[in-house]
């Protein structure tokens, strides 16, 4: 077995591949499902659902990792991801943290690797491996962990009977109330004769579903609505794309839009205090800022690890 180092992360080793954009398969857009003839901004309903789940996941790269083997050096990363929900009690006007948890990942290239030491109950690694030595496909895999691991908590919720809004695309195909929530706009899905609808959307207004990779692995519906009215912004400004399980049928695909476009313009986030307002909901940014807690400080973990795997490395000799 070869022996194991611990570097420092350095943000130019490698590029992350998204995973997210795997997921677009654009080029399958159904424009017609809802509306097939002439689109125009549709208003959205607060049906008075009493609780509402936000979900998301926060990730760090903890350090840089190299298996120095015989036949030359595998690459590494060690890195830590938390994930939760706050549930938001519409009737009760409060907010309460759920289900935070806190996962540790060492990813090895060229399908090696070993174990991490335990350095504590809260630092412990498992370790996984990918084929490819190309740090790009390690991010891709502690990224996708995270990813996973915010699917089964939403999903989890869900099954609960609880309305799940979940930062980023969706990952379970399920048929239960489980909304992706998309801040950035990455793939142009409408053609140009409907794309100018969406900057004539208003606050609480969406457009007309459309379902993306119809005959794909990945068949889900979509809109885009618009969280605030701007002054001095672009047409698309505080516009945000949703998306739900096509597992949904279309009525009820229908209604959870259009509660969506009712409820979440009130928790729409203010620029004075989230410089990617109004995107970045208030609920979600609040989730963001604890589960960060929970990683721990980077520099005292990093520092923990090189000691843990030091002492394994000494008292193999």
């Amino acid at each position: 077995m070869g022996q194991l180092f611990v570097e420092g992360w350095a943000p130019e080793y490698g590029s992350p591949i998204d995973t997210d954009d795997a997921l677009a398969d654009e080029a399958k857009v159904d424009e017609s499902v809802e509306i097939g003839g002439t689109w125009a901004p549709l208003s959205g309903s607060d049906d008075g659902t009493a609780v509402v789940a936000f979900v998301d996941g926060v990730r760090r790269i903890d350090a840089r990792l190299t298996l120095d083997e015989p036949e030359g050096p595998v690459p590494g990363i060690c890195g830590s991801y938390a994930v939760g929900a706050v549930i938001w009690d519409r009737i009760a006007a409060e907010s309460q943290l759920s289900e935070l948890h806190v996962g540790r990942l060492a990813v090895f290239g060229g399908g090696r690797g070993v174990p991490i030491p335990v350095i504590s109950d809260q630092l412990a690694y498992r370790s996984e491996s990918v084929p490819e030595t190309d740090p790009g496909f390690l991010i891709q895999r502690f990224h996708g962990a995270m990813r996973k691991a915010e699917a089964v908590l939403s999903e989890k919720l869900a099954q609960g009977g609880l309305f799940v809004v979940a930062d980023g695309p969706i990952n379970d195909l399920s048929a239960t109330e489980k909304v992706g929530y998309i801040k950035s706009h990455r793939a142009p899905y409408l053609s140009v004769e409907r794309a100018p609808v969406v900057g004539r959307l208003r606050a609480g207004e969406r457009t007309p579903l459309f379902l993306i990779g119809r005959g794909g692995a990945y068949p889900r519906y979509s809109w885009y609505q618009r969280l605030a009215n701007l002054p001095g912004g672009h047409s698309w400004s505080g516009v945000v794309r949703c998306e739900v399980s096509s597992a949904l049928p279309l009525e009820r695909a229908r209604d959870v839009a259009d509660r969506t476009a009712g409820i979440l313009p009130q928790v729409g986030s203010e620029p004075h205090l989230d410089p990617r307002a109004p995107q970045n909901l208030i609920p979600i940014a609040a989730l963001e800022r604890q589960l960060r807690r929970r990683l721990g400080d980077p520099g005292i973990v990093y520092r923990a690890l090189r000691s843990a795997v030091a002492d394994s490395t000494e008292a193999s000799i």
